[in-house]
């Protein structure tokens, strides 16, 4: 949120003097009671000031950086995550290819029999496999795809902000959003880097609640 001049000196002089009121507020800059109005609004709302009945204003003690920060903390993966794209251990790495071109993905989740997270495959995994010339009906996804530890994964109440350093890190394209079943990880959706760019415009037009 961007201050204009005449909302950063409100801020000083309530900081200064508070509690203070809206008439002494306006005697400072030399402005009426009715101009000033908007601005104690805009402030009060966004958590700069808190405004009190019969006593005047009081600083919260809040930043644009920390209101910044507490709004990214509202970003939870749950708000943003999408429906994964998966494929079984079994299928071939043809198999993934076409599911790869039907689905527009770059990343699958493979699933074991049980239907638990037992691999990921990316498009890399995928293109070593071509240029080595190798018949891709007759090679199994579970030979090329990563395994664990090596799998970066998620949870639904995790961070985007957490998620958008992991893809950075990694230098990965899409995370796994996991639960716990069993001995294993069930994949109930997929965070990318769109999901993390869509949470992160929202916060940037206000839309978060």
């Amino acid at each position: 949120m961007e201050l204009t001049d005449r909302q950063k000196k409100i801020i000083e002089i309530v900081k200064k003097e508070e509690p203070v009121t809206g008439e002494q507020i306006a005697e400072h800059l030399k402005v009426t009671r009715a101009t000033l109005r908007p601005d104690l609004t805009v402030l009060t709302m966004a958590g700069f000031l808190d405004a009190r009945p019969r006593v005047g204003y009081f600083y919260t003690g809040q930043t644009t950086s920390k209101m910044l920060s507490d709004q990214i903390e509202k970003l939870k993966v749950r708000d943003y995550l999408s429906i994964p794209a998966v494929i079984k251990e079994s299928s071939s790495a043809y198999d993934a290819v076409c599911t790869m071109f039907l689905e527009d993905v770059g990343t699958l989740f493979v699933l074991d029999d049980q239907g638990l997270l037992s691999g990921v495959l990316s498009r890399k995994d995928l293109l070593r496999i071509a240029i080595g010339s190798r018949d891709m009906n007759l090679m199994p996804v579970s030979v090329i795809m990563t395994r664990m530890p090596n799998i970066t994964y998620c949870k639904k109440n995790d961070l985007v902000i957490d998620v958008a350093e992991l893809l950075i890190t990694r230098e990965i394209d899409s995370l796994p959003v996991v639960r716990k079943k069993g001995e294993g990880l069930e994949v109930i959706g997929r965070m990318t880097k769109t999901n993390v760019t869509k949470a992160f415009v929202e916060l940037a037009k206000g839309e978060i609640k």
